[in-house]
């Protein structure tokens, strides 16, 4: 069966698939703030698609889309039959997992494992191309240990292409699978950006998208001269009101009309429903913690919800640690805030 291709959407941000953090509870609560970034979920392996509960790893809210699923796996058949899986769900894009450097993918030989064998690699695209009219699209490192040239990564990426991937996410980091923690993979391996530009450079039809060390609106801007897309990892979790203005800065529409306190009634309303379905109520509000980056009353907030969330917390918790935040800064409008410094592409030329 062939399948009509269309371009690839281009998206200025996106924000990194995360294990234990990027579930469908913190997308929702992102997507009532920025409503052009794409989203992924946390790496699902094949065989918790094949073999496990479906729903329980693929359902997600309508309101989270555009959302990508974020496949982990090295067999091509199998990739393929979960990336069918996920057309069925109404996913917007299948990605695979070329990067992440944990000891569970590493004793299933994939995720970061995988960049040792790009070949294998450009098989398992061109079998999930086969079986999908979505894009198909790949997270990976700079390199590994023993693989990791600037002329390594060009023909790992030459090969992909070819075989069908329609962007490539770099992050500008090799992975060090031999004597370091994921954590430290995070921060250790130095960043090399000037790599991802070259291959930018190289490959000037791919979409190439850059990840790694970014944590600010300035420093999104400044990497956009350079690459299709920047992805943002730990930043978005940690201070998700970081997205205010990327929906007006880098897609050009507005942010959302909508108040910092009206965010948090939709997500008391959005947490009462799930609790009525069964859902912990820790497991949602561990996601709104970082809610108010340095924001006074913050300490607070923070220590109203871990105090409780985890212990029979009563049905209006979140809104009682609202009451640590001021009304003024509550209720200003999103649409209405300016960064710091008005940031454009223009600017950081």
């Amino acid at each position: 069966m062939s399948f009509q291709k269309e371009k690839p959407i281009v998206y200025p941000v996106s924000v990194a698939p995360m294990m234990d953090w990027t579930d469908r509870h913190f997308r929702y609560f992102l997507r009532l703030i920025t409503r052009h970034s794409l989203l992924y979920t946390e790496m699902v392996t094949t065989g918790a698609i094949l073999r496990g509960d479906q729903d329980r790893h693929l359902l997600f809210s309508p309101e989270e889309a555009p959302l990508s699923l974020q496949l982990g796996g090295d067999n091509p058949k199998a990739l393929a039959e979960c990336a069918s899986i996920g057309e069925g769900y109404g996913y917007s894009e299948i990605n695979l997992n070329v990067g992440c450097p944990s000891d569970k993918v590493q004793e299933g030989n994939f995720g970061a494992c995988l960049m040792k064998d790009p070949d294998r690699v450009a098989d398992c695209i061109s079998e999930m191309d086969s079986k999908t009219s979505l894009p198909i699209t790949v997270k990976s490192r700079i390199g590994v240990r023993g693989k990791e040239s600037l002329e390594d990564l060009s023909e790992f990426v030459r090969k992909v292409s070819q075989a069908g991937a329609k962007r490539i996410t770099i992050h500008a980091r090799i992975a060090i699978l031999e004597g370091l923690s994921p954590a430290q993979n995070r921060s250790v391996p130095p960043l090399r950006y000037e790599d991802v530009y070259e291959i930018k450079r190289r490959y000037p039809d791919l979409v190439i998208e850059l990840n790694g060390g970014v944590k600010t609106l300035e420093d999104i801007a400044s990497h956009l001269t350079r690459v299709d897309g920047v992805m943002i990892g730990r930043a978005a979790y940690e201070n998700p009101f970081l997205f205010t203005n990327v929906d007006r800065l880098f897609f050009g529409s507005s942010a959302r009309d909508i108040t910092r306190r009206e965010i948090f009634l939709s997500m008391q309303e959005y947490l009462s429903k799930k609790t009525e379905q069964g859902e912990k109520p820790s497991r949602i509000l561990k996601h709104l913690l970082g809610a108010f980056h340095e924001i006074r009353g913050a300490r607070s907030y923070r220590r109203i919800l871990t105090e409780k969330m985890h212990s029979n917390p009563g049905p209006t918790l979140l809104l009682e640690a609202l009451q640590s935040i001021s009304a003024e800064y509550l209720d200003q409008k999103l649409e209405t805030e300016e960064p710091a410094s008005v940031i454009t592409l223009e600017s950081v030329v």
